[in-house]
């Protein structure tokens, strides 16, 4: 097996086992940041329309398993060409402002909009700018938050 695929494997069966022990009674691992609720951050970096529906699939399917979303912080973090599917007519728009009444955070990356000379009123209402899409998903990890890659 390629290491690509290799890294792919590992990564989808450390989602799944994951998502399992959220769903299963007993095996829940510790989610609570510091007493608070639990923290998941969802990198998407790819200007995929399967991709998104993949990352806000997971984000709901979160909030329905853990109770509402008032029991979980979701954010989803774009960069690089993930970007495109923030903007304000983007192709799974529809899916956006349902994630964003639902609680879920989106963020755009400030660097990657620079460099694509993208504004904030190109944005779907509701996206935050974050300085660094990279930075702010290894904040969140270091803050102990799950990382989620669909």
């Amino acid at each position: 097996m390629n290491t690509h695929r290799r890294h792919s494997a590992s990564r989808f069966f450390s989602t799944l086992c994951f998502l399992t022990a959220l769903m299963v009674p007993g095996l829940s691992p510790s989610l609570a940041i510091a007493g608070g609720k639990p923290g998941v951050v969802i990198q998407v970096s790819e200007n995929d329309p399967a991709k998104w529906n993949l990352a806000l699939n997971n984000a709901g399917n979160l909030i329905q398993a853990l109770g509402g979303p008032d029991k979980v912080d979701i954010e989803i973090v774009a960069y690089g060409p993930g970007l495109a599917m923030l903007k304000a007519d983007s192709v799974v728009g529809e899916r956006l402002g349902v994630a964003v009444s639902d609680g879920i955070h989106l963020s755009a990356c400030h660097n990657t909009m620079r460099a694509k000379h993208v504004e904030q009123r190109d944005l779907y209402l509701g996206v935050d700018v974050v300085p660094a899409g990279v930075l702010e998903i290894m904040q969140r990890q270091q803050g102990g938050w799950a990382y989620i890659r669909p």
